[in-house]
């Protein structure tokens, strides 16, 4: 009699235990479960053994090579398990850890790590330990209404990763790892490898301390919520990132900050990619895009950080706000360098290569080609927009530009800062293309290249400028020198293209001086990006000469060409 009492408890908690699991069960399985919870809150054992399983401890159950872990705890995990799974249906409050100690899970017909339910599921990677899942490439699903799981390790609740083992996973069928709340990586060495999105959290991601190579057929990293304006985050704080993706790098639906950290992105589409916010406040970042480097659908702000980026299109994209307020940039190779609405730029360092303009402000809903023209305005006369701006308040800017130097659909506004520009060769682009006023109060501004569109800051300045415009093209590497008729160096600056137009802001300029220009010769002094600094001028031809008797001087004319129409 005691025997078969025990067979139907046995199979009256199996019953339960199945109800639960489908979703289909009634009252009494929470009883259940938290009477079983109680009675098994010490550590559990589980040994991988190829087909099967043996738990050593409570807190789950064990059907072939399928254990299904029922409540809160620790589970310590090791071997290898052939085609099974390791399951979490726990309670919604309750925090499963799966401590992974050398393992290697395969599955060829869902997850092998799937978390049904609970609070939160932490995989613990243990010191020293490589660990591996690999799912199959279709999977077999209980609800046709449903296509969860759809990740090697897929949880339905909060996940979390860390430790100091290693984890690779294959995920043949769809993504790698994903979660359907908020997900943290704090450690470990992970890699991933996915036909689809490499690393999801639906709500949140957040990295420290790890180390993450996602090599994926779709996004390397995604946090995908677009009904809560508080989701569907990203935030790195630290530790290295590897990503080659054949679309984005790095997406998130509202929020991208990065505080820290080496990022690495080759991608097929954007690198990093926000639909509010992106945020770099520090980190080493390195993107190779095939579309924008970085890209925001309203504002982007880089406080600090070392950033290298190369795109097919543009570098640093916003579609309202850009605002640099320091930090090391260098454009390697792009469309256009740093475009917005309103771009604002109050410290660092910014070296770029432009196939088109240097820097663009326009507005995002300006969009379309005219006349076969690959720019972005859509307005035929070219029309300024009221909110495009440009604003410079410090920092370093250097730009080689086959398009404008310095394209902005408005006015600029500069008060302290260094421009350099090697601007177009062609005369239907300039170093300086400009809508409204271009007003200087401080800073240095030297910009050559093609005369036909040159344009020189405003009258309307505080600080003189000189526009230089010659016959014909001087050759490129040939130096451009100017100095006041005591001998004092104002300008030693070598292009690295060939130019027809010198335009010079400096505070050196004084009204009522003197000035002689001379082209060729040599110098003794030290050179960055062009320009010389110390040293000994000795002199080539000189050319011309000129007295500052206004805000801006005009010396010399250009007689062909295209001017008076403006390009994007």
């Amino acid at each position: 009699m005691k025997k078969i009492i025990a067979l139907l408890l046995i199979l009256t908690f199996t019953l339960l235990l199945i109800s639960y699991y489908d979703g289909t069960g009634t009252e009494g399985t929470e009883e259940v479960l938290e009477t079983y919870s109680r009675n098994n809150s010490e550590k559990s054992y589980v040994a991988l053994e190829g087909n099967s399983i043996t738990l050593s401890g409570g807190g789950a159950i064990v059907d072939g090579s399928i254990i299904t872990i029922m409540n809160a705890g620790t589970y310590d995990i090791s071997g290898t398990l052939d085609d099974g799974q390791i399951i979490v249906n726990a309670k919604g409050t309750d925090t499963v850890t799966l401590i992974l100690n050398g393992v290697d899970i395969s599955c060829s017909t869902s997850s092998p790590i799937y978390a049904i339910n609970a609070e939160e599921t932490i995989i613990l990677l243990a010191d020293g330990t490589k660990n591996y899942v690999t799912d199959g490439e279709y999977y077999v699903f209980k609800n046709s209404t449903s296509d969860d799981p759809n990740a090697a390790i897929f949880s339905k609740d909060n996940l979390a990763i860390n430790g100091n083992g290693s984890l690779t996973v294959n995920a043949h069928y769809n993504n790698g790892i994903q979660s359907k709340d908020d997900f943290k990586i704090t450690g470990g060495n992970i890699t991933v490898n996915a036909v689809n999105d490499g690393i999801k959290g639906r709500d949140s991601i957040v990295v420290k301390n790890a180390k993450i190579t996602v090599n994926a057929g779709a996004d390397g990293m995604q946090s995908n919520n677009n009904e809560d304006p508080e989701k569907g985050y990203i935030s790195i704080e630290s530790g290295t990132i590897n990503i080659n993706a054949e679309k984005d790098g790095i997406q998130a639906e509202t929020s991208l900050t990065i505080g820290g950290g080496n990022i690495k992105i080759y991608s097929g589409a954007k690198g990093l990619k926000a639909g509010v916010d992106i945020k770099i406040t520090d980190g080493n970042i390195n993107i190779d895009s095939s579309d924008d480097s970085i890209h925001s659908e309203d504002s982007i702000t880089i406080i600090n950080g070392n950033l290298i980026l190369a795109s097919r299109d543009d570098a640093i994209h916003s579609n309202s706000t850009l605002e640099i307020n320091g930090g090391d940039i260098r454009i390697t190779k792009c469309y256009e360098g740093i475009e917005s609405s309103t771009i604002t730029i109050n410290g660092g360092t910014i070296h770029l290569v432009a196939s088109d303009d240097g820097i663009n402000a326009v507005s995002s809903n300006n969009g379309g080609a005219i006349n076969g023209w690959p720019g972005r305005l859509g307005q035929a006369n070219f029309n300024s927009a009221s909110d495009n701006y440009l604003y410079i308040n410090g920092g370093y800017i250097a730009i080689d530009a086959t398009g404008d130097g310095l394209d902005i659909n408005g006015p600029i506004s500069m008060t302290r800062g260094v421009i350099i520009i090697n601007g177009p060769t062609r005369n239907d682009n300039g170093a300086l293309d400009y809508s409204g006023a271009f007003e200087i109060s401080g800073g240095f501004l030297v910009a050559v290249g093609s005369s036909g569109m040159a344009q020189a800051p405003s009258m309307s300045s505080t600080q003189h400028s000189v526009k230089l415009t010659f016959s014909s093209a001087l050759s490129a590497n040939t130096i451009i020198h100017i100095e006041t008729e005591d001998g004092e160096e104002i300008l030693t600056f070598v292009p690295t293209k060939a130019y027809q137009s010198v335009v010079l802001c400096s505070p050196k300029l004084e009204n009522g001086k003197n000035y002689s220009v001379y082209s060729g010769g040599s110098s003794s002094g030290s050179v960055t990006d062009g320009l010389y600094s110390g040293g000994t001028y000795t002199a080539g031809t000189q050319i011309t000469s000129f007295t500052i008797s206004s805000m801006v001087t005009n010396v010399g004319s250009y007689d062909g060409g295209f001017q008076g129409v403006r390009r994007p």
